[in-house]
């Protein structure tokens, strides 16, 4: 197969890419593997020699607790469109395990493909460049989130960034996106229990400010989501970039 079509546009989104720069896009070669929820993508500390991007459902970023084998912590959450592990292009070994979250599907590239792009295409390779960055100044925002809001507000907070990046990439219906992410699993992403995810799924509902049914969610208040969440979606870097 060819590289995600999501892929194209998140980088459209970002800047100018021209018709030599999508051909070659067009040109790599994938091969497409199918993930049950919870399965572990890519191993931690195993030595990479290709890259993974997703092209159905969603993946995490799963870190595992010394000494508490029952126990990881989710340091962040990858859509259709998004590289799982780019970093691994150079560090060649993660920290932590890539895990499915739901049902999914991944496209796998040699790092041989991202090799020659990045030295014959330069204007790509700032690009691919750019998709690190922003990995990092979301995670920075979820330290900001945690540190500062709190239970209903924290997962307002997150339902806005998903919702605005899915729907930057044209995977969104409207108010509407999926979701496919376990209470247990936002639990984990959070850092509550799952009683109290519960009680903040449920409050953001009886304040009518979703539906949320399964992993199907519609946002019926955008504006007085953002308002609880504090969010401002600048760090997600929505705006074109010069190319």
């Amino acid at each position: 197969m060819a590289i995600s079509d999501y892929f194209i546009r998140y980088l459209q989104g970002k800047s100018e890419v021209g018709p030599a720069d999508i051909a070659r896009l067009r040109s790599i070669r994938t091969t497409t593997t199918s993930f049950q929820p919870g399965a572990v993508i890519i191993p931690q500390g195993e030595t990479l020699t290709r890259s993974s991007m997703m092209v159905r459902g969603m993946s995490a970023h799963a870190h595992k607790v010394q000494g508490r084998s029952d126990v990881q912590v989710i340091t962040a959450i990858h859509i259709i469109g998004d590289f799982t592990d780019l970093h691994g292009f150079m560090t060649k070994r993660l920290e932590h395990d890539v895990i499915s979250m739901g049902q999914s599907s991944v496209e796998f590239i040699a790092h041989d493909e991202l090799s020659r792009i990045t030295q014959e295409f330069p204007h790509l390779t700032r690009l691919l460049w750019l998709a690190t960055t922003f990995d990092a100044a979301v995670h920075r925002r979820w330290l900001v989130a945690a540190a500062s809001l709190r239970s209903s507000a924290h997962l307002a907070h997150l339902v806005c960034e998903l919702y605005t990046r899915q729907r930057s990439i044209g995977a969104t219906q409207g108010l509407r996106f999926t979701l496919p992410i376990l209470q247990r699993e936002l639990a984990e992403i959070l850092g509550y229990s799952p009683i109290h995810i519960n009680r903040a799924v449920r409050d953001l509902k009886d304040r009518g400010l979703v539906r949320w049914v399964g992993s199907e969610v519609q946002i019926l208040d955008w504006d007085e989501l953002c308002r609880l969440a504090k969010f401002d979606p600048d760090y997600l870097s929505m705006e074109r970039l010069v190319h």
